[in-house]
C-alpha cells in the first residue's frame, strides 16, 4: 500500500516537509545516498527505516530515563507535530473540543479507577498467583509529539518475556516494525484468559488519568518500534495517543499490515470530532467481549 495513496495529501506535504528540515539539522543531505531522498520525497512512499536515516552526529543523546534509540529525540524536539494536523485544529472549536475531550478523560478515569477496584483487586490476584513477577508490567511508550513515558499493564507474560523476545522475531505475523504472534509461548495462562477481554490494559486508565494517554486515540508504539517508523508513520504521534482506536474495533491484530494500522490512525487524526470519540467508545464494548484479533 503506498503512502501516498492512503494519507491526505495535506498531511503527506506537512510531515515531508518537517522531515526535509530534519534531514538538514542531522546532516544527512536529501539528493545522498543513504536513501533518505527516494520515493519519500516523491509523496512519502518508502524509505530506509528512520534508525538508518537520520543517525546522531555528535555523538551525543539528550539525557532521559528511558533508553530509546536516539531517532526518537532528534524527532520529538524537532519534527513539526502541529503541522500534521488538519486545517481545522488550528480554529477555537477544535481546541474547545479538545479541553472537553480532557474532561471526559479525567471523569471517566477517575469513575473507573474507583468502579473497577474490585476487577483490579481480582486480576492483580490471579497474576501473583499464575506465575512468579510483578503484577504491573510497566512499559515504555512514545507519546503525543514524539514524548516518551512509562504506561501499565497487567502483566500478561513470563517474568523474562523481554530477553526471550529475540528468539521469536523470526516468528513476527506482522509487516512493518511491530512484533505479533498469535500464540506466543510467552504468555501466562491467566494473561491469555486477561487479553482475551482486554482486562490487562485496565491500569492504562492510571497514563488517562495523568495526560499520558486518552481514551480514544492511536495506540502508543514502543520506542524501538518508532526508530523504525517510515516519516509518514510519524504523523500518528500528533494527538494524544489512546486506549481505543479505530484499528481496535476494526479487528486489531487481524490487520497484518502495519501501514494499514496506521492509515486508520491518520483517519481518526483528519475526521476527529467528539462524536467520533463516542462512537469508537460504544463499538469497543463488542470488539472487547468477541475478543476478535485478541492474541
Amino acid at each position: 500500500m503506498k503512502a501516498d495513496s492512503t494519507v491526505p495529501k495535506s498531511i503527506a506535504r506537512s510531515v515531508r516537509d518537517s522531515v526535509t528540515r530534519l534531514l538538514a539539522l542531522v546532516g544527512v543531505e536529501p539528493d545522498g545516498k543513504h536513501g533518505a531522498r527516494g520515493e519519500m520525497m516523491q509523496g512519502l512512499g518508502r524509505e530506509p527505516r528512520a534508525a538508518e536515516a537520520f543517525p546522531r552526529t555528535d555523538g551525543r543523546r539528550p539525557a532521559s530515563r528511558f533508553r530509546a534509540p536516539d531517532i526518537v529525540f532528534e524527532v520529538e524536539a524537532e519534527f513539526d507535530w502541529d503541522a500534521c494536523l488538519p486545517p481545522r485544529a488550528r480554529t477555537r472549536r477544535w481546541r474547545m473540543q479538545q479541553r472537553l475531550k480532557r474532561g471526559i478523560d479525567l471523569v471517566f478515569a477517575f469513575l473507573s479507577l474507583v468502579v473497577l477496584a474490585p476487577v483490579f483487586a481480582v486480576s492483580a490476584l490471579l497474576v501473583k498467583i499464575g506465575s512468579r513477577g510483578p503484577v504491573i508490567y510497566r512499559w515504555r511508550a512514545m507519546g503525543r509529539g514524539g514524548r516518551p513515558f512509562v504506561s501499565y499493564k497487567f502483566r500478561t507474560m513470563v517474568e523474562n518475556a523481554d530477553e526471550l523476545k529475540a528468539e521469536l522475531l523470526p516468528l513476527n505475523e506482522m509487516r512493518g516494525p511491530v512484533f505479533k504472534i498469535r500464540n506466543d509461548p510467552r504468555i501466562t495462562p491467566v494473561g491469555r484468559w486477561l487479553r482475551r477481554f482486554s482486562i490487562d490494559e485496565l491500569p492504562q486508565l492510571w497514563s488517562v488519568l495523568k495526560g499520558d494517554m486518552s481514551l480514544v486515540g492511536p495506540r502508543p508504539p514502543f520506542p524501538e518500534e518508532f526508530a523504525q517508523f517510515e516519516s509518514w508513520q510519524w504523523a500518528k504521534l500528533a494527538v494524544t495517543p489512546g486506549m481505543t482506536c479505530l484499528w481496535q474495533i476494526n479487528g486489531r491484530n487481524e490487520i497484518r499490515d502495519f501501514d494499514e494500522w496506521v492509515a486508520l490512525d491518520l483517519e481518526y487524526i483528519c475526521d476527529w470530532s467528539l462524536w467520533l470519540d463516542f462512537k469508537i467508545l460504544l463499538k469497543t464494548i463488542p470488539a472487547v467481549l468477541n475478543g476478535r484479533g485478541a492474541w
